[in-house]
Order: structure tokens, then C-alpha cells, then sequence
């Protein structure tokens, strides 16, 4: 399959973070670009405004009879009305990761992988790219507050920057010169079933890396895959002196960092990182090994780093009033739940600090229901809703109560409007929704509301 020969293409399941970062660069070179998925969403909203064609209901009659191409992604089901009928029609498909592998055969490629802190690591790196001499193509697996989108495209751009995602194997797929490995850490045992399948599949990841490439992996992670890679391997860390690259001089300004970052080739001092949360110095610190290797300046990665803005639903400031902080966050593994609870009480010593948790599909709950607990417990009240399916069917007695009955004092599992009324009534402490299912729905409703307060 030759990209450039396709004028028509469809998504099965257009509105995901990966799928619609690649509808955009389709959609960008001239192609036909239509789509389905679930539900409406704020993403499927920006996508049709740009131009692209999505909808909403089963119908094999909305998929265009010019497709030459369909890109699907592993959570739809097999039982889909319009799966089945792509088969009965004979058009090709393609998953979205193969279609990355494609693209990235042809550019030079780096890539974050890991359980945790690849999406802001990746948008790191990409934005201090995007605006250095180099420029770069982005596929990104969050929304970047500084150009409000999941896709970038520098005209010319030397570097292809995507997140590697190990769900279902896909990062696989990609052509490398550099890679990261943030974390690795129990996580989708829906299709690896153990730790070690998990493991293996990162090794096999490392092992991918062009021979005349590098690795950069977190600080405790090395042993790991060493064996598994013949490219150099670097290590970085937050503050540990002992990597190759680390943070050092680190200095708190209101809810924000001032640092430096020492390389194996001297100092990038004088580094502003203008979004909250001390774990985005460590991603900030792998962002800048990767773009040091890829050849960027120091003046550039420090104005990359320091002009950065974040990403929608990390660490995402929604409202403070002073008084009253609410935040919302995508993390749905308990690694991440504990960074984000250790960040808050980091800023936030003296706050109350209270989480309204999601759990996110119905097998990760099961798996990981002792450590969701133990990191919950690090706030000082917490609320769940019910378990987001995703792409599952219930599992027989998981429920959000295996979560809660881990927990003394037992947290209330409340409704979506309860969680709403909770965020808007509070005027002291710090709330944040957290989870990756439709939680991030109150963040929207929730903002609006503030919005309308202050008018």
C-alpha cells in the first residue's frame, strides 16, 4: 500500500487520540478523509470543523464507495455492523499502527514508548523540534495546549515524532533512529496476560532501533532492555546524578519550575517549565536527551522547554481561584495515579487534596485493584464513578466496590452529576478528575460553568 497513491480513506473509530492525529495528516495531504466512531466527542467536534466527515450510528451505507482504504483500531469489536461489511466489500485495511509504520519508513523516526509519561514526553520533544532548525512531523497521543491539536507538520521537517504505544503490540510497527522507554509497569494484561509478555515486547521494541541510533531510557530501566539492544543507551533521570542526563538547581516558583538539565555535553541552564507538576521535569529532562541526540541546539531545547504550555487533561489547571484549585488528569494506572497525588502534595502542601477516580476498562480494575487503592489513599478524600467499558463487556463482580472495599475510610462511588455538583460547589482545596474513560466530560462542563461565574 502506497500512501501517495490514495485519495479516499475511512477510520473505523476516527475520534481516538492516535486515529485522529492520523485523520489530520491524511486530511492534510489532499485526501478524502470520513469516519465513524461511538460517540460525539470534543475531538470528533474539531475534527468535522476542519473538514472531515464523521458519523455516529452502524451504517455500512456511510462508508464512501471510493474507499480504498480502511483504518481501524483493535477496539472495535468484530461484531460491528460496518466491519462486516467492509469485509463483504473486499476493501483493504489497515490497522492505525501499521499505517504509522508506513509513514515512519520513510522520515527519520523517534519514538516514546512506555507505561507512563510517553504522551508528555513526546509532545516535549516534538515541540522543541517543531522550532528548531529540523522542524518535525508529529503524531502525538495527547492535545498540545501550545498548538491546540494532536498532529504537527513543519514544511520541511527532518524528524518524525510519534508516541509508541504498547497496547496490542503496535509499536512494533515503527521505523526508529531514536527511541525512549519512560516505564515499564504492569499494565494491558487484557492481551499480554503476564509481565514478562509485556516485558518482551519492550525488549523487541529496543531491538528495533536503526544500528546507527540510540536509546534513552529512565534511570533503573537500563538492565532491562540492554541485552536486547546493540545502539547506545542512555539514562535520565529527575535528580539522580548517577544518569547521563538529569535536573539539577531546581527551584519552585508558584506552581511552576525553575531548573537546569546537565548532559553529557555540558549544562542547558536557566530552563522555565511553565506547566505544574514536578514528574513533567523528569519528562522534560528525557524530552531533551532525545532532542540533544536528534541534533538540536541548547538554545533550542531550552526555549522549547521553556515556551511549552502542556497538554489538555495532563496535569490541566481548569479553574484557581486561589483558594480553590480543580484539575483534571488522564492518568488510569496506578503508577501514574501516585506521581499525580505526590505532585499536588508537592505544590499543595497545606491543601486538602481530594480525587473523583474513573477506572478505566474493566480487566485493568481487576488486574490492579490492590494498587489503585494503596495510591488513592494518597489523597485525603476520594470519590469513584463507575468503571468505563472502553472496548470491553462487564466482567462478571468488577465493580468500582473492589476498589473501595481495598480503602478505610470507604470512598462513596457517586454519579456523574454528583461529581459535577462536588467540583463546582467547592471554594477551598484541591479536586482533580482523573481517569481515561468520559470523566473528562466534567472537566468541559465544569470549565464552561467557571467561565460563566466570572462573566
Amino acid at each position: 500500500m502506497k500512501l501517495e497513491e490514495l485519495h479516499s480513506v475511512y477510520f473505523l473509530g476516527i475520534g481516538g487520540i492516535g486515529m485522529s492525529a492520523l485523520a489530520r495528516f491524511l486530511h492534510s495531504r489532499g485526501i478524502k478523509v470520513c469516519g465513524y466512531d461511538r460517540t460525539p466527542t470534543r475531538l470528533t467536534s474539531e475534527l468535522m470543523e476542519e473538514g472531515i466527515s464523521i458519523h455516529f450510528d452502524e451504517n455500512p451505507q456511510a462508508i464512501p464507495a471510493d474507499t480504498q482504504l480502511v483504518i481501524y483500531t483493535p477496539a472495535i469489536p468484530r461484531e460491528h455492523k460496518e466491519w462486516n461489511a467492509i469485509y463483504q466489500r473486499d476493501i483493504p485495511l489497515m490497522k492505525r499502527a501499521e499505517v504509522l509504520g508506513l509513514i515512519s519508513s520513510s522520515l527519520t523516526s523517534a519514538a516514546v514508548a512506555g507505561t507512563h509519561g510517553k504522551t508528555s514526553t513526546s509532545t516535549m520533544l516534538a515541540h522543541i523540534l517543531f522550532g528548531s532548525s529540523m522542524g518535525c512531523l508529529a503524531f502525538l497521543g495527547g492535545i498540545s495546549k501550545n498548538f491546540n491539536t494532536n498532529y504537527l507538520n513543519a514544511s520541511p521537517a527532518q524528524w518524525m515524532v510519534t508516541e509508541a504505544d504498547e497496547y496490542d503490540r503496535s509499536f512494533l510497527h515503527l521505523n526508529l533512529r531514536l527511541a525512549a522507554i519512560t516505564a515499564i509497569d504492569a499494565d494491558h494484561l487484557d492481551i499480554y496476560q503476564n509481565w514478562d509478555n509485556l516485558l518482551a515486547a519492550f525488549r523487541q521494541f529496543a531491538s528495533k532501533i536503526h544500528p546507527e541510533g540510540a536509546l534513552v531510557v529512565r534511570r533503573g530501566l537500563k538492565h532491562l532492555v540492554q541485552k536486547h539492544s546493540s545502539v547506545p543507551i542512555f539514562t535520565y533521570a529527575g535528580e539522580d546524578t548517577t544518569a547521563d542526563f538529569f535536573a539539577l538547581n531546581i527551584r519552585p516558583v508558584d506552581m511552576y519550575y525553575q531548573y537546569d538539565i546537565l548532559t553529557p555535553k555540558g549544562l542547558i541552564s536557566g530552563i522555565e517549565m511553565h506547566v505544574p507538576a514536578r514528574i513533567n521535569i523528569e519528562n522534560s529532562v528525557a524530552a531533551a536527551a532525545m532532542a540533544q541526540l536528534a541534533g538540536a541546539t541548547v538554545d533550542e531545547i531550552r526555549r522549547g522547554l521553556s515556551e511549552f504550555r502542556g497538554i489538555r487533561r495532563r496535569f490541566d489547571v481548569i479553574y484557581n481561584s486561589g483558594d480553590y484549585v480543580y484539575i483534571d488528569d488522564y492518568a488510569h494506572h496506578p503508577e501514574e495515579i501516585k506521581a499525580l497525588a505526590l505532585s499536588l502534595r508537592d505544590l499543595f502542601p497545606e491543601r486538602k487534596l481530594t480525587a473523583i477516580f474513573q477506572p478505566h476498562l474493566y480487566s485493568r480494575t481487576r488486574d490492579l485493584a490492590e494498587g489503585f487503592a494503596d495510591s488513592l489513599k494518597l489523597f485525603d478524600e476520594v470519590y469513584l464513578l463507575e468503571i468505563y467499558p472502553a472496548r470491553e463487556k462487564p466482567i462478571r463482580g468488577i465493580t468500582s466496590k473492589i476498589i473501595a472495599r481495598r480503602m478505610n475510610p470507604v470512598p462513596p462511588i457517586i454519579t456523574h452529576q454528583a461529581a459535577f455538583n462536588l467540583i463546582v460547589s467547592r471554594r477551598q482545596g484541591v479536586i482533580v478528575t482523573v481517569g481515561a474513560g468520559d470523566i473528562d466530560k466534567l472537566a468541559q462542563l465544569a470549565e464552561s460553568h467557571f467561565n460563566t461565574e466570572k462573566v
